[in-house]
């Protein structure tokens, strides 16, 4: 199948295009390039495009002949939903309105889209695929948002749609040809692995004094491969008419602390860390059950060990540095 990928170019859907390639799918990357990187997307034609442009995106659609849509293109810091709300209501929920209408101008009806755990707010337990959704963040009721969107575009328009929750992406591919490179990056496992390594003096560890075991944040840990890996199993299961959605994790919960501590045994690096004052918009505790995604989709987690997700980002970031030094 033809799949258009829109922000291909980017950490989890340049993953997934490699994962589509290798399960004999043609990924048709869209992406503006504001945050996605062009040496990423390199598994299949690539459209130079925004997803505001409901004409640019028809007319990529019709050109490649795609047979679906996996939408990953979107603003995802939780900080910046707070300060910005604007600009993450205009690019996640009329952007994805732009799409599904240029997908009814090209015929398209199913779609694959990249949704999110801070859907749910604050939950104090292992987060179902029917939790109550009580985002307390801009950037989760966005997302939260386009689900009720693709549920009325299934009933009004048969459009078919399946909705990802992910928990914490982490990881790289193990091959090093993609990693996580994010500027500014705002994500713990890469900034710790970017203090051990020296290109960043400290981590700011966003409160200490969360109901958990050691006050710091807690949170459920996902490879960025197996993300992939759902993506691919996701086709399988679209159906024409029908919304429907699933929670993506290990069911295992790190907090913070854990985590730099697990950063520091994998690299045989210190990790130096300060205390900082909470972050709006972040809850104690998100952790998967992810039990239907497994049963339903036959979806098995190939690197659900964290280790692993810190050995892979850890050789990727070396991989960089070396390539950077040699240039």
């Amino acid at each position: 199948m033809k799949v258009l990928v829109t922000g291909g170019a980017g950490f989890i859907g340049s993953h997934v295009c490699k994962a589509l390639a290798e399960a004999g799918h043609e990924p048709v990357v869209l992406d503006n390039l504001r945050t996605g990187h062009l040496w990423a997307a390199r598994f299949g034609p690539f459209v130079h495009g925004d997803i505001l442009e409901i004409e640019r995106v028809a007319e990529a659609l019709k050109t490649h002949r795609v047979d679906i849509v996996m939408h990953f293109a979107a603003l995802a810091y939780v900080g910046e939903s707070i300060s910005e709300p604007d600009i993450y209501y205009r690019t996640n929920v009329i952007g994805s309105l732009s799409l599904l209408n240029a997908m009814r101008l090209a015929g398209v009806s199913r779609i694959v889209f990249s949704s999110t755990c801070a859907t749910f707010g604050n939950v104090d337990r292992k987060i179902g695929d029917n939790e109550a959704q009580n985002p307390i963040n801009p950037y989760g009721a966005s997302k939260l948002m386009v689900e009720r969107i693709l549920r009325d575009y299934a009933a009004a328009y048969g459009i078919g749609s399946v909705a990802l929750r992910y928990f914490n992406a982490a990881g790289c591919d193990p091959s090093g040809e993609l990693g996580e490179v994010h500027d500014p990056e705002t994500h713990l496992l890469p900034i710790a692995l970017q203090v051990a390594a020296g290109t960043r003096s400290q981590l700011d560890v966003f409160g200490t004094d969360y109901p958990t075991p050691d006050g710091t944040c807690i949170r459920d840990y996902i490879h960025v491969c197996d993300l992939a890996d759902a993506h691919v199993a996701a086709l399988n299961v679209l159906e024409t008419g029908v919304f429907k959605a699933f929670n993506l994790g290990n069911g295992n919960g790190f907090s913070v602390r854990q985590v730099i501590d697990r950063v520091e045994a994998v690299t045989g690096r210190k990790v130096v860390w300060q205390a900082a004052p909470r972050r709006l918009g972040d809850p104690p505790l998100l952790v998967a059950d992810a039990t239907a995604a497994r049963v339903k989709l036959g979806w098995v987690p190939r690197f659900s060990s964290l280790d692993d997700m810190i050995s892979h980002g850890w050789s990727f970031m070396n991989n960089q540095q070396n390539k950077l030094a040699a240039t």
